[in-house]
């Protein structure tokens, strides 16, 4: 997968002005600025197999960093995450059931639902970082062409996303300081987006990074590549922005019939209440809600997966 990557990033970079002939050694990592930085690891994350898939444990890294594929929840967020899903289980498992021992059983499903919710804060997070990154791509392009280095490129960009970016804790803000200080320290540019890379996890962030390193190793018109690949970068990402403003309405739709039928049983349990009250008590009604709330899961299980597009 990584080859593949690789791969890709290499031919973008030809069709740039790059060299053509480059090979890239990327089986053991990369040798950057006399320092071997090898991508394939990523320190403070653990990975290990499950059903054939790699899966990540939430674990800090060691040397304290932001590492955007992990999101350590407080025990007070644990809690309070976990109180609401209970809250709502119970309200829909007596809805369905008007039981208070049934509901009161699907409350402890509750305790599943911090790392469903860890999981959607790392999505909006890496979302927020996509559109931070294209910011700084053009940011970085424009000081870029006016002749200035790559490492006064940072500062300005720096300047210019904090005025887009009021806020300090802002991730992007925050990865182009510690750029700057690695800077500081003798660390070579490449090594210190190779970092960012390894710590962002996102598909855009790597293809640049690979294309910056391929053009300063092979002294190729960095003014060039960098234009038209944070043109590329920049126009796939507003592609993104454009797909998921497109269907924002059906995400709103979708979330309305989630709730729906929820509200539609407990509006005849009220109005009709005798016309119900079989589904209540009687094995065969039990049953049926029982199918309901499973194909409820199914459907929303399904949905899900159908309003996420991804490029």
């Amino acid at each position: 997968m990584f080859r593949k990557r690789e791969n890709n990033s290499e031919e973008m970079y030809e069709e740039m002005g790059g060299a053509a002939d480059v090979e890239m050694d990327t089986e053991d990592g990369e040798e950057i600025g006399g320092e071997r930085v090898d991508r394939g690891r990523k320190k403070g994350v653990k990975r290990k197999k499950r059903k054939g898939r790699e899966t990540a444990e939430m674990i800090p890294r060691e040397d304290g960093l932001t590492d955007y594929d992990v999101y350590i929840m407080s025990s007070q967020e644990k809690l309070m995450n976990i109180v609401i899903a209970a809250a709502v289980l119970f309200f829909v498992g007596y809805v369905f059931y008007h039981n208070w021992v049934i509901s009161v059983i699907l409350m402890a499903f509750s305790v599943k639902f911090p790392k469903i919710r860890t999981q959607q804060i790392i999505e909006k997070r890496k979302n927020q970082l996509t559109l931070q990154f294209k910011d700084m791509l053009y940011s970085l392009s424009s000081a870029l062409s006016v002749g200035k280095s790559v490492e006064m490129g940072i500062r300005d960009s720096l300047q210019d996303l904090r005025v887009i970016y009021p806020d300090p804790d802002t991730d992007i803000l925050r990865e182009l300081e510690y750029i700057l200080r690695g800077l500081s320290m003798n660390n070579t540019i490449e090594e210190m987006f190779s970092q960012f890379a390894e710590r962002a996890h996102l598909e855009d962030v790597d293809n640049f990074v690979d294309i910056f390193v391929t053009c300063k190793r092979t002294g190729g018109d960095l003014i060039e590549v960098m234009r038209s690949s944070s043109n590329t970068i920049g126009e796939k990402i507003e592609v993104k922005q454009e797909i998921n403003t497109m269907i924002s309405g059906k995400k709103y739709e979708f979330n309305f019939m989630m709730i729906l039928p929820v509200i539609l049983v407990e509006f005849l349990a009220v109005t009709s209440g005798d016309y119900m009250e079989p589904v209540f008590t009687e094995p065969a009604g039990i049953a049926a809600m029982t199918a309901a709330i499973g194909i409820f899961a199914v459907a929303y299980v399904v949905g899900s997966r159908i309003m996420k597009i991804e490029l």
